[in-house]
């Protein structure tokens, strides 16, 4: 018999159970106010600091109307803010504020604290693997995305 594969349910039920588990740690440091998508959209600033809003989409995988959303939110909560461009002045960068540049050591404890849950008891050989399978797997969808 034909084993059933289920990797993509397993990916789901990982996603929204880390999700869960991510917002209580938030809460716990105080920092419940940022929802996860939220959270994409500063790790992704933290890494790369004034980039434009279509990189940003880029690299949260978020839709333009969800990131207008969230990136309103943050704005008005002080965390980031809308700049010209200065080489294209019809494009607009998102640049962190002194506000959430303070946070981002607490986020990146909790980030921490969640990847060592993720692999506990895995060996450095099977998180490279397994994080290799990932990038696969992304790699097939959004070729398929594209399609």
């Amino acid at each position: 018999m034909k084993r059933v594969r289920e990797g993509g349910f397993l990916i789901a039920k990982i996603h929204q159970s880390a999700g869960r588990l991510f917002a209580k740690k938030l809460k716990k440091y105080d920092l419940n106010r940022i929802n996860p998508a939220q959270g994409r959209i500063l790790f992704a600033l933290w890494r790369e600091d004034g980039i434009s809003i279509q990189e940003l989409a880029t690299r949260t995988s978020l839709g333009k109307s969800t990131l207008t959303s969230m990136l309103d939110r943050l704005e008005d909560s002080g965390h980031l803010r809308r700049v010209p461009s200065e080489e294209d002045r019809r494009k607009i960068m998102i640049r962190l504020t002194e506000k959430d540049k303070k946070m981002q050591t607490v986020y990146n404890k909790v980030s921490h604290e969640m990847t060592e849950l993720f692999y506990h008891d895995f060996t450095a050989g099977e998180v490279d693997e397994f994080e290799r399978s990932l990038e696969r797997i992304l790699a097939n969808l959004e070729t398929y995305k594209e399609q």
